[in-house]
């Protein structure tokens, strides 16, 4: 049987979360039905963030009542306690929490110091493993930051090594604003799965430098299984200078299935769900295969 790569996606909260374009509950809605028929195994829904803060996220909890049937499981990403326990209390059991590897990044995102956001996230993680919440744990700027340029790695492999302590149901290593390069990424990433095996590590790449595909390919090799990506490449952190376009779902699926993985996910459905996504934030979106992808559906 051909080994499966798992594919979180994530356009209906990193794709929209800095768009200027604000969708309602309602879109976001029909948006999450058109991504669940694609059949991609996990879908982001939203945030519970502040509408004050990132408006295009107000609603979630409206969106998390209100959800299309489906095998995919859902997620949404909270930014602390506070937001945990929204999502808890709107009966989302599958969380993300986003925390940088730098004092800058973190004190320019959400305005704290980095041994407090650690401190913050386990708090999370111990109280999640109490209630039965499984917690995604996101290392951001985990290869160079906006504030504070490349980040060292064995930074990052002792910030992973302090949160697996805390036991997240996945971590994932995140270029947020798209600096790495395959060479750094398959050594970082090769030396944590020798370390903690493929069953909690993923990666979430933006393509901000044009070597997210590439990005993927070299965790691939390392050894990773799990990977977020964006419908159309929609994204980038409204946070971090320079950061734009997540890696694009349908690019990530076309790499995976030419090299005999399995990711259950229908092309030509996502590529109906992009164009959908297209007509709603009225920019056409499609990842660097999404042209050649699109005549072979036809």
């Amino acid at each position: 049987m051909a080994e499966t790569v798992l594919i979180k996606e994530v356009a209906a909260r990193d794709g929209l979360q800095a768009q200027p374009q604000h969708l309602t509950v309602a879109q976001r809605l029909d948006l999450l039905a058109a991504l669940a028929k694609t059949g991609v195994p996990e879908l982001e829904i939203g945030s519970f963030v502040s509408p004050k803060a990132i408006p295009q996220m107000a609603g979630t909890d409206e969106i998390a009542a209100n959800l299309p049937e489906t095998t995919a499981a859902y997620s949404a990403l909270v930014p602390n306690m506070k937001g945990y326990e929204l999502a808890v209390r709107a009966g989302v059991r599958s969380h993300a929490i986003a925390i940088a590897a730098t004092e800058g990044m973190n004190q320019n995102n959400i305005r704290k110091g980095l041994d407090d956001t650690f401190t913050m996230a386990e708090e999370i993680l111990d109280r999640a493993a109490a209630e039965g919440v499984d917690i995604h744990v996101y290392l951001a700027v985990a290869f160079e930051c906006p504030y504070e340029g490349p980040v060292a790695e064995e930074l990052v492999l002792a910030q992973v090594e302090r949160l697996m302590r805390h036991n997240p149901a996945r971590l994932l290593i995140a270029d947020t604003i798209g600096a790495a390069n395959p060479a750094a990424v398959q050594t970082m990433m090769q030396q944590l799965i020798d370390r903690y095996g493929p069953e909690r590590l993923g990666c979430h790449f933006h393509d901000t430098r044009a070597m997210g595909l590439a990005n993927v390919y070299a965790a691939l090799q390392a050894g990773v299984r799990q990977f977020d990506a964006s419908a159309g490449g929609l994204g980038g952190c409204p946070f971090a200078p320079g950061a734009k376009g997540n890696v694009a779902t349908e690019d990530v699926v076309m790499l995976c299935e030419s090299m005999g993985y399995e990711t259950g996910v229908d092309m030509p459905t996502l590529l109906d769900a992009v164009s959908l996504l297209g007509e709603m934030i009225g920019s056409p979106q499609g990842g660097r295969a999404h042209t050649w992808l699109t005549k072979q559906c036809a």
